[in-house]
Order: C-alpha cells, then structure tokens, then sequence
C-alpha cells in the first residue's frame, strides 16, 4: 500500500479507531525493538516505518481533536507515556 493510500485510510478513520491504531502500532514497534535487541530482525527499515506511521496517527490525533475544540492531550488518553 502506498503512503497516500495510508494516509487517506488514516484520516478517514474517527478518533476510536485511530486511538486503536495506534495502539496497534505502538505493540509493533515494541517487538520489532526486542527482535533489534536479540539480533532477530531482518528488516530494520521496519522500525522507521513503524515509527513514522505512529507519528502519522498522533498528527491526525492531535488535527482531530484541535477541530472538535479540546485539547491535544485529550486525544492521547493514557497514552501521556511515549516508549
């Protein structure tokens, strides 16, 4: 899938469903770190692709959550912690 592809799936996406994606990509990018770690991981591209989409769904988050008049850290949840 290409990153214009992705990034229009993303936007149609509410914020439930992006806080769940994210989610999702924060669990990957936590194995994809303890396969680096143990020397396991063959594709190391995968971590910054990984970690851009969580950017990505944080931006779109944050544009969400400015529209609907609340502040961006009430997008975030609990999720106040970055790994």
């Amino acid at each position: 899938m290409k990153k214009t592809e992705t990034k229009r799936t993303l936007a149609g996406k509410n914020a439930v469903e992006l806080a769940t994606e994210l989610e999702a990509l924060l669990k990957e990018q936590f194995g994809l770190r303890m396969q680096s770690a143990t020397q396991q991981l063959a594709n190391t591209s995968k971590l910054r692709d990984v970690r851009r989409s969580i950017a990505r769904v944080r931006t779109l988050m944050g544009q969400k959550a400015r529209e609907a008049g609340q502040p961006a850290n009430a997008a975030k949840g609990n999720e106040g912690a970055r790994a």
